[in-house]
């Protein structure tokens, strides 16, 4: 589903990624992790178009994707959740993914102004398959809250039900679990089974390894802007240069 072949990105004189390279095919989750600095974040924002590449290519259901805006690689079913929650404030809950259906509108812009049947039609179809995605993550009955004031962990949730209302293929998700407790982190897991189980492949920057081990099929490991290895759990949990990236070597 997402090539990533001899990706680079430089800013200025500093290399940020060199020559990365790695695979997700469809139907799995696939961890991107390495220590903070290593360059995930600016991998995703390659892969989702909010950077342009140094050098390389990304191939997402084998169309070369490089050169293609942000909007245009959503299109083509890929829609990302971000490290630092992007939401709507002054928005409600319910008004915040419906924001995300905009992506799959079917009547345009000067139309939507129009209260024509078609129109009705089409805002209702958006409405109740946002009642349902705010179902799916965990959300119902709290559409008309401000999104605001939600608690932390729901922010996530509703960042994650967004991103799911432009029906993507391929869901790229930056660090889901940062700031959420044990019991968050575990309903976030089978959450993102549940997204799996629905035809939407994983790709997850993450800390947290009781996620990353427990959950990913297989993992892609970072450090200074470099894989140093990619493999099952089992493999990446005992690769001496994983364990060297996070931990330092003992004369260090």
């Amino acid at each position: 589903m997402l090539e990533v072949h001899d990706l680079s990105k430089s800013f200025g004189g500093v290399q940020a990624l060199a020559d990365v390279s790695f695979e997700v095919a469809e139907g799995e989750i696939v961890g991107l992790i390495g220590p903070n600095g290593a360059g995930k974040t600016t991998c995703f924002n390659l892969i989702n178009g909010l950077l342009p590449p140094t050098a390389g290519g990304i191939r997402l259901n084998g169309r070369e994707v490089a050169a293609l805006p942000p909007y245009a690689r959503a299109r083509l079913g890929l829609a990302r959740t971000f490290q630092n929650i992007q939401l709507f404030g002054g928005m409600t809950v319910l008004e915040n993914v419906l924001t995300g259906y905009h992506l799959r509108q079917q009547v345009g812009s000067f139309l939507a102004l129009l209260p024509l049947p078609r129109v009705k039609r089409a805002q209702a179809a958006n409405r109740r398959g946002a009642l349902e995605l705010l179902d799916l993550v965990g959300l119902a009955g709290r559409e008309a809250e401000a999104s605001e004031a939600l608690a932390y962990g729901d922010q996530r949730r509703l960042e994650i039900a967004r991103a799911l209302a432009q029906q993507p293929r391929l869901l790229l998700m930056d660090e889901p679990a940062a700031g959420l407790n044990p019991r968050e982190t575990e309903e976030l897991m089978g959450l993102m089974e549940k997204l799996l189980s629905l035809g939407i492949t994983l790709l997850v920057i993450e800390h947290d390894m009781t996620l990353v081990m427990g959950l990913c099929h297989r993992i892609v490991v970072l450090d200074h802007g470099q894989v140093i290895a990619a493999g099952l759990p089992r493999d990446i949990r005992l690769d001496p240069r994983v364990i060297e990236a996070y931990l330092g070597r003992e004369d260090d």
